[in-house]
């Protein structure tokens, strides 16, 4: 398969920042073919890679996954027969995973959570046997590996003076593996823990949820209040100690 060398320069337009576009997203060329883009607007700019990207289709999986995404999507408004159209959502992310994997055929389905939401992962994989999925479910303290195993001293644990179990995110992969789910739910791993489990996971994985502490796992809402409420996420804290 072609590929272009992470060592070439891929656009001489300078870096993607699709994010600190200031163009209504009406007129930019991503999503209207009469429109623009800035400097650095990858649409414009990196013809070869995209070229690459859209041959990856062309792979019968990869495609047929692809497709099943893009239906989900629309799926998820409507009344979009209506004109003119106003976007109606009209399902939930748990509605969406069970539909999705249906189309795909997947019955054996893999749950990697967080022990801090042991609650609602028992209630995520109710909702998922009630709709006739197998669920293989494995949560993050799994294994109770030492944190000491990994070089954690006793001043970095959560819970200090006492034996504490290290969050496992490769055993929870490898046992999916092993377990040969078709596909995966995340829910709730940390910030790292997360990376850890997709670099190990064989099968294609969503994520359900989030792990956000202060805000009942909804992140979003500190970016919603970046301005008011969480102003200090604008100032670059001092280093831990």
């Amino acid at each position: 398969m072609n590929d272009i060398s992470p060592a070439q320069p891929a656009s001489q337009a300078g870096p993607a920042a699709c994010a600190a576009c200031k163009l209504p997203v009406a007129r930019r060329i991503c999503f209207n073919l009469r429109g623009t883009g800035p400097k650095g607007c990858p649409t414009l700019n990196r013809e070869a890679l995209l070229a690459l990207a859209n041959e990856r289709y062309a792979d019968s999986g990869v495609g047929e996954f692809a497709r099943q995404a893009s239906r989900q999507e629309a799926e998820g408004y409507a009344n979009r027969h209506e004109r003119p159209y106003v976007m109606q959502p009209a399902k939930t992310r748990m509605v969406e995973i069970c539909e999705f994997a249906r189309k795909l055929n997947y019955h054996r389905l893999g749950l990697a959570f967080c022990l801090g939401l042991a609650r609602e992962a028992a209630l995520v994989d109710e909702i998922l046997q009630s709709n006739g999925f197998n669920v293989i479910s494995v949560g993050c303290k799994a294994g109770r590996t030492p944190k000491e195993d990994i070089g954690i001293t006793d001043t970095e644990k959560v819970f200090q003076g006492r034996p504490e179990a290290m969050c496992n995110p490769i055993f929870q992969a490898l046992l999916l593996n092993q377990e040969a789910t078709q596909f995966n739910i995340l829910l709730g791993l940390c910030v790292g823990h997360d990376s850890l489990f997709f670099q190990h996971v064989k099968a294609p994985t969503t994520v359900l949820a989030v792990k956000d502490r202060v805000t009942g796992h909804n992140p979003l809402a500190a970016v919603y209040c970046v301005d008011s409420y969480y102003r200090k996420l604008k100032h670059k804290e001092p280093p831990n100690p």
